[in-house]
């Protein structure tokens, strides 16, 4: 109803929306462009997973984005960083069973990206290697905050063996060395089965590894730890390293995000994820990583989406910073183009409502000086002026050319009103 009564009022309201909404989408498509740097927490300088933040590193350099790597003390403390809104950090490598997601909330995971197994590591303890073999030994559990520590420490209470260990908290590295050197009895890991340190010690005759042989009640009892068994001879085949299957508790690794993360950063990671961890391992089968696998915190709705269709149209066909401008400007047409469909509709409806106001006003005109032949006294040239003026009047008059028509009409009226005026005598010709 409003279109047909006040076009003019629906056309400015509609011009509004659509100011408002350009407005609104200026800044919104500026935002729309992910961050060219991504900080992301690894491990120790010379870990296992500081080498694999390089790759990342090397992965998204490929696509236009920077990531800064910053050392840590370990999983943990990169899950203390994710948590903290102010540390800075969009990204990380967590252990699972560190945290939930009630305590947690600002972190999404982008899922599980590989076994973290935990070895324990021993010289001069005869095989079988158990819990109780630990008993009044040295054993470097981790430093203060690490997984490895949290994760040795729960086992070991398990196990009643707290209180009866001599604990070291020693990093991978340092405790790697000190077991060779023979300075500790026992080295407690959480790391890859590909980290130097590890294949290094699985090499060396002088050391056993622990075999869980009761696995599968830890998995019971910890729902976040996974059997895996490392076959006989993996380390060294010619020297028959190690010397039988060995049963291994492990964890899963996920890559953790803040999830106020960027959408394409999320995207960019995954695809990096894909790219490094798809391969066979040690521990692992082609394909079997990564995986949307919620250990600890939920996925994100990025992940989600990419584990089900690998990504949207867009994503799968543009070239990263095309897709992600593409994907913003369609969320700006949409209310754009609502704004701009009354617009279009509008601006005739407005047109013939102004043209037809204008016409309106000029026949009023006209009327009056018509109606004043009638009166008594009145002045021939007058209303002869007033007959110029307003014929004038209507070929200055802004009409669009569609009412020529209508123009013509106006016109032949007046000439009938100066006919009138002549034949009642008052014409001054």
């Amino acid at each position: 109803m409003i279109l047909k009564r006040r076009p003019l009022l629906a056309l400015g309201l509609a011009t509004a929306v659509l100011v408002a909404v350009l407005v609104w989408a200026v800044p919104f498509v500026a935002r729309a462009f992910p961050p060219r740097t991504v900080r992301m927490t690894a491990g120790p300088k010379d870990s296992a997973d500081y080498e694999l933040g390089e790759r990342y590193r090397g992965a998204l350099a490929k696509r236009g984005v920077e990531v800064q790597l910053a050392t840590s003390t370990g999983k943990a403390e990169n899950l203390a960083r994710l948590k903290d809104p102010k540390s800075g950090f969009d990204a990380g490598f967590v252990s699972g069973g560190l945290t939930t997601a009630a305590e947690s909330p600002g972190v999404a995971s982008i899922g599980t990206i590989a076994y973290d197994p935990f070895w324990i590591f021993c010289r001069d303890i005869p095989e079988p290697v158990q819990f109780g073999s630990l008993a009044g030994k040295r054993v470097s559990i981790g430093p203060d905050g690490s997984a490895t520590r949290f994760l040795a420490l729960a086992l070991l209470h398990l196990n009643r063996l707290d209180r009866v260990i001599v604990p070291l908290p020693l990093a991978l590295h340092a405790g790697s060395e000190a077991l060779r050197k023979g300075e500790i009895d026992c080295a407690c890991v959480l790391s890859f089965a590909e980290a130097p340190e590890v294949r290094v010690l699985l090499a060396d005759e002088r050391v056993t590894l622990m075999s869980f042989a009761r696995a599968d009640a830890y998995v019971a009892l910890f729902p976040y730890l996974r059997k895996v068994v490392l076959p006989m001879g993996i380390g060294d085949l010619a020297a028959n390293r190690p010397p039988h299957d060995v049963i291994l508790l492990a964890t899963t690794e996920s890559l953790l995000v803040r999830k106020h993360t960027h959408p394409a950063i999320q995207y960019l990671l995954l695809q990096a994820a894909q790219e490094i961890h798809a391969g066979a391992g040690m521990l692992q089968k082609a394909g079997e990583f990564p995986r949307p696998e919620p250990v600890d915190v939920p996925l994100s709705d990025e992940a989600l989406q990419f584990y089900k269709s690998g990504g949207g149209f867009l994503q799968r066909h543009l070239p990263f910073w095309l897709w992600v401008f593409a994907s913003r400007l369609l969320i700006v047409l949409v209310p754009v183009a609502g704004a701009i469909y009354p617009l279009v509709q509008l601006i005739p409806a407005a047109i013939r409502f102004e043209v037809n106001r204008r016409f309106g006003l000029l026949y009023a005109e006209l009327r009056e000086i018509e109606a004043r032949i009638e009166e008594p006294g009145a002045s021939p040239k007058a209303l002869e002026e007033e007959l110029d003026r307003f014929e004038t009047e209507i070929r200055k008059a802004r009409i669009p050319e569609s009412y020529a028509r209508s123009i013509y009409t106006l016109k032949h009226h007046a000439s009938l009103v100066r006919e009138r005026l002549a034949r009642r005598g008052l014409s001054p010709t």
